[in-house]
């Protein structure tokens, strides 16, 4: 009896943890982001830090969401094949954030994150591998309710950090979160996949 509920509280746990990680790396983005928002900015620090961390949070909680419905609909026509698209799909956008890493973006140091509209295209924008993400979700047949809300809360968090030390330490810590991020999604793609090979 006490061998089986330490095999149910292992079981539940790995695979949290996994989504925990897949959460820290999919914020990378917006953590970058963030930093250099904070780094624009002149004033209301506390204020903007929650808005800049609202619609970070709230857009990378929802785009998995999206992907995961969307992965729904095709299920039946890929599960063969599924975990070397879930696979494919975090080997990507970790190489394309560890390629980021390295490629200077100048635009980044002119956020404005005061005008809303350039905040909702900068949540979106940050969001779209968190979409990818959902639709992996989704190909693996995990629920989404809890990758989602925890993606959403650890985005919120880490950007409203990201904002304040953005004040004082600038942008240059948003490239090492790219690569960091990136590694961090393309070893859970690895373990993913050998995972269904093994």
């Amino acid at each position: 009896m006490i061998s089986e509920a330490l095999h149910f509280r292992k079981s539940i746990f790995m695979p949290l943890f996994q989504i925990l990680l897949i959460a820290v790396g999919l914020a990378m983005d917006a953590f970058a982001v963030s930093l250099a928002s904070g780094f624009s900015l002149k004033s209301s620090y506390l204020f903007w830090s929650c808005i800049i961390a609202l619609f970070f949070g709230g857009f990378q909680a929802l785009m998995p969401v999206l992907g995961w419905f969307g992965g729904n609909l095709f299920r039946n026509y890929i599960e063969k094949f599924d975990h070397w698209i879930a696979f494919g799909l975090l080997v990507i956008i970790g190489i394309r954030m560890i390629y980021e890493a390295f490629v200077s973006h100048p635009e980044k140091k002119l956020i404005r994150p005061t005008n809303l509209l350039v905040l909702l295209g900068l949540a979106i924008a940050t969001s779209i591998d968190a979409l990818a993400a959902g639709l992996g979700f989704s190909l693996l047949n995990v629920p989404i309710f809890l990758p989602a809300l925890t993606i959403g809360i650890i985005t919120f968090t880490i950007s409203f950090c990201g904002v304040m030390l953005g004040r004082s330490i600038g942008i240059k810590w948003g490239e090492r979160a790219h690569l960091l991020g990136g590694i961090v999604l393309i070893v859970i793609g690895i373990k993913i996949l050998l995972g269904h090979l093994l």
